[in-house]
């Protein structure tokens, strides 16, 4: 501005000079010109300026937006699997809803980042994790016999592997899957839990893995197999919306808890999602969103 207003005086001066000399004379038009040629310069130092502040404007007024939105620019990718309702799954008009995904959010708008669900094939997790695609692993993630492989949150839920049977199958006990084909999802935490119990295995027909649970409750329901075996959470919830004729047995295969998983050495985004389920489970939050899915409050963090 102190610029501009030198030139506005240069410009001025010039005029008057003007004034006192011949409008014929060379020396009149040469500075006129000369008067001409300041105020132009000084109209376009104004216009530059004014450029400038109102960018300036623009900007602050785009950081205040940013900030009243709770995203610092961060963004918080949550892999999951797709097909693994209620925890995390694609809805009818596409979009991706689900328990865990609901918690993925509800943390991520209080730690001031954009959230993104990244569905992933549950066997490529690692892959996904360790090359950067996806900030945390959070969809019915069974930290049992994976306690060293990713750095966890507190656990938010129990969980057990059962198995799920037809209810007309006369199948009641584990001693009942002696000669039945038995199946699973590939790379779960019930695959993991039946190649522990060998004793148990070694009694089935066969034992088969699918790629969700999804395929392999419809495998059970045509007759295909004898038996899913799978996290307990997931087979009530699928049992209620299949309005299918399953039973689950009341021998469990083991007994577990669901916490998010990061890539080992990331603790300081664990922690912030540590503490934003704590603050979640402090306000009821957390039960609000177990309700909504499970018409009860399931999770354990504060209990």
């Amino acid at each position: 501005m102190k610029k501009r207003a030198w030139m506005l005086t240069m410009a001025a001066a010039a005029a008057l000079a003007l004034s006192g000399c011949s409008s014929g004379s060379s020396d009149s038009q040469e500075t006129q010109s000369e008067a001409a040629e300041t105020t132009a310069q000084a109209e376009e130092s104004d216009s530059q300026e004014a450029s400038e502040e109102s960018g300036e404007t623009a900007e602050d007024a785009a950081q205040e937006e940013t900030a009243e939105g709770g995203s610092t620019g961060g963004t918080l990718i949550v892999g999951f699997d797709q097909e693994f309702p209620p925890m995390g799954f694609m809805a009818e008009d596409g979009s991706y809803v689900g328990f865990d995904l609901d918690l993925a959010q509800e943390a991520a708008r209080r730690l001031g980042l954009e959230y993104k669900a990244q569905p992933i094939a549950w066997d490529s997790k690692d892959m996904e994790l360790d090359s950067g695609n996806i900030d945390c692993i959070w969809n019915g993630f069974t930290i049992t016999g994976r306690e060293d492989d990713y750095e966890w949150t507190e656990p938010y839920m129990d969980n057990a592997q059962v198995f799920v049977v037809n209810g007309d199958s006369g199948i009641e006990t584990l001693d009942d899957l002696a000669g039945k084909v038995v199946e699973c999802q590939a790379d779960s935490s019930a695959l993991a839990a039946l190649n522990e119990d060998a004793e148990l295995t070694s009694t089935f027909a066969q034992l088969l893995t699918t790629a969700d649970y999804n395929s392999a409750l419809m495998d059970l329901e045509q007759g295909a197999v004898d038996a899913v075996a799978m996290d307990v959470v997931v087979a009530r919830y699928q049992i209620q919306q299949r309005d299918a004729d399953f039973a689950v047995l009341d021998e469990t295969l083991s007994s577990e808890a669901y916490a998010v998983g990061f890539k080992k050495g990331n603790t300081e985004l664990r922690d912030k999602v540590q503490s934003a389920l704590e603050e979640m489970a402090a306000d009821g939050t957390m039960k609000e969103i177990s309700e909504k899915w499970f018409g009860e409050d399931l999770t354990v963090i504060g209990k």
